[in-house]
């Protein structure tokens, strides 16, 4: 793993790289009392050519720098960012899995560690980079999810963190997390905080459905980005994806209503992030019951852009939009 330190005199440490082993903390680190905790995560992949690369470590780095600011943490130099991935990989090169799915996935993390219980910012701060081979998100083969939609949880409201990737988000979602598993569904459907009416995301994953216009012609649709919604990587990667594809997309508030309706309108809908990359999702379950989306099974658009972008990871097509960082191998 690779280490460094803020303090308010000297700003960051260099990056040291060092075994991974259990951290060193007081009992009264802020982390622990007040939450000031933001993560980030993203995936080294094995190319088709034998190399490993990054995915737009420079999108996270921008992501994980708001998070920070909005949890009053300092912010670190993307470059710096971007370098502690790249010795966490070398290092790790061997652990970096080549099956079909596969890959190695990062957790850059900066938490407040100065020991003290005042309630104000922390003038102390460590930032981490851990990594793990993680196998194909679908262990049992490709298939859609059934998500259950919370009536009297949210994840989060205009003016608080729902843009920050801060821990304490993930901590208030866990309950209604399991009242899903409890109900048979495998994720959360978040609704807007005023009229819980409106979709916000997936679990931790943003969302997306595929309607049709006037035409007929399929039209992606997800949730614009307004201050309750975390910009995902992998969100922004599929509107550009899908544009060079022809499909087109449009940001829009998407109803629960809409969803449900089982009109027809709405074909396909599914979640994504960098976990699990594109999730079909196969059916909406609230408190008027379940409805299916399009026939339940993964839709074609759902799939091609999930087959698209894997092709870019992994190598099999050109990266046309410079999205791969390569990681260049450790000298002798």
């Amino acid at each position: 793993m690779v280490l460094a330190r803020w303090t308010p005199g000297t700003g960051w440490s260099p990056l040291e790289l060092v075994p991974h082993a259990a951290l060193e903390l007081s009992p009264a680190a802020m982390a622990l009392h007040y939450g000031q905790a933001v993560f980030e995560g993203l995936k080294a992949y094995p190319r088709r050519d034998g190399s490993i690369a990054l995915f737009r470590p420079d999108v996270n780095a921008a992501r994980f720098n708001r998070s920070a600011v909005r949890l009053a943490m300092p912010d670190m130099p993307v470059e710096v960012f971007t370098e502690a991935c790249e010795i966490v990989v070398r290092a790790d090169a061997s652990e970096v899995p080549r099956g079909p799915g596969q890959s190695l996935y990062l957790r850059p993390f900066m938490i407040a560690v100065e020991p003290s219980l005042g309630v104000r910012p922390a003038q102390e701060y460590l930032f981490a980079v851990i990594a793990s081979p993680v196998d194909h998100f679908f262990a049992d083969g490709y298939q859609s999810i059934d998500v259950w939609c919370a009536p009297d949880h949210i994840r989060a409201a205009p003016g608080g963190t729902g843009a920050a990737k801060c821990a304490g988000n993930y901590a208030g979602s866990l309950a209604a997390k399991a009242e899903a598993l409890s109900r048979g569904c495998h994720e959360v459907l978040w609704l807007d905080s005023r009229e819980h009416r409106w979709v916000e995301e997936l679990g931790a994953m943003n969302f997306f459905c595929v309607t049709r216009d006037e035409s007929g012609t399929p039209l992606l649709a997800t949730p614009r980005l307004s201050g309750t919604i975390l910009a995902g990587n992998t969100r922004g990667s599929l509107i550009e994806l899908a544009a060079s594809l022809g499909i087109r997309t449009v940001e829009r508030p998407v109803s629960l209503a809409e969803l449900t309706a089982g009109d027809g309108r709405v074909t396909e809908a599914f979640a994504c992030g960098t976990a699990a990359s594109v999730v079909p999702i196969g059916a909406v379950t609230g408190e008027a019951g379940r409805s299916v989306i399009g026939d339940g099974r993964p839709g074609e658009i759902t799939t091609r852009l999930r087959d698209e972008l894997a092709a870019v990871h992994y190598g099999e097509k050109a990266d046309l939009f410079g999205w791969m960082h390569p990681v260049a191998p450790s000298v002798p």
